[in-house]
């Protein structure tokens, strides 16, 4: 059986999100070999505690060419720090997050990747072996989701297409984008190899210069587009880990409820860095679901009905 690697990049915004899913991976993912942390070089030292047994902290610069560079930290806009090169537009740590995530599926000794966000957390066991080759590797998808209305998805649809040398898009279009995402390693080293034959450029300058892009885009449409790599997948359209994607933050209360209300397939949740939902609240909530003393407040949580994914979305937003 082959091994399974995760990937996570983080930097120091995400240092308490970040030691919550290690916490969390530590205690409820079974079957990976490695668990890699990508973190910028100037702040190993703070990420160096992590580097221990299946636990490996990289320096970014490892992954990345050198003509990219970054700016320096008092450059920033909206708290982001930037990259550069005279080969195109500056990009954010968003970008070089996926860079990175691109560049160590390509590299490392796993032939299957599973990509983790510092804001993923597990609440119930995950065992990834099942994932491994020679079982096919699961492609996570949305059919249909991305609609003309959705300008920063039609955005990323259009440069995979293009980069990748398909036709011109039309939409709705296939969403692939989700937390817990896996990726066959022969599948990343066609993509970027196809990349270069289409652009004539290697494919971390020709990503840098398209400047849109969504790595999972890029890696589902690689693969859907591509007999061969497609028959090496499962396609899915259920996640492991449900993703709360709203710019308001929840608080304890609507966090119970969410998590009280989950359907078994999933094992872990996601809310966004960016809307502001406390971590503590997040350590809390799990910790009381997974506390097997617990008595719920209100509905027992063994009695909760496994509700799915689009009305659990539809209840926190009536909650919040």
């Amino acid at each position: 059986m082959s091994a399974v690697a995760l990937i996570t990049p983080t930097y120091s915004h995400d240092l308490e999100r970040c030691t919550l899913l290690c916490e969390s991976v530590d205690r409820h993912v079974g079957a990976f070999t490695n668990h890699y942390l990508i973190v910028p070089d100037d702040e190993l030292a703070m990420f160096a505690k992590f580097g221990k047994g299946r636990r490996h902290v990289l320096p970014l610069s490892q992954l990345l060419p050198s003509w990219l560079k970054s700016l320096p930290r008092f450059i920033r806009r909206h708290n982001r720090q930037y990259w550069w090169a005279l080969r195109g537009r500056p990009v954010n740590g968003w970008h070089i997050q996926q860079f990175a995530k691109i560049a160590t599926a390509h590299i490392v000794p796993e032939t299957v990747s599973c990509m983790l966000d510092s804001d993923v957390v597990f609440f119930r066991p995950f065992d990834v072996a099942a994932m491994a080759l020679p079982n096919p590797t699961p492609l996570y998808i949305r059919p249909r989701e991305v609609t003309a209305a959705m300008a920063n998805h039609c955005d990323w649809v259009r440069s995979s297409h293009r980069v990748l040398g398909l036709q011109q898009p039309s939409f709705p279009a296939d969403d692939f984008i989700g937390h817990i995402i896996f990726w066959n390693q022969q599948a990343v080293r066609a993509m970027t190899a196809r990349i270069e034959e289409v652009t004539g450029l290697e494919w971390i300058d020709a990503l840098y210069r398209a400047h849109a892009i969504s790595e999972y885009m890029l890696y589902g449409f690689a693969v859907c587009s591509d007999a061969e790599l497609l028959r090496r997948h499962r396609c899915t359209t259920q996640s492991p880990c449900f993703s709360y994607w709203d710019r308001k933050p929840l608080d304890a209360a609507a966090l119970d409820t969410l998590l009280q209300a989950m359907p078994e397939h999933c094992v872990a949740f996601s809310s966004a860095s960016f809307n502001g939902t406390s971590v503590q609240d997040v350590r809390a909530a799990v910790e009381r679901l997974t506390n097997p003393q617990h008595v719920w407040s209100g509905r027992a949580a063994a009695a909760a009905p496994a509700a799915p994914i689009r009305t659990l979305e539809h209840q926190v937003n009536n909650l919040i």
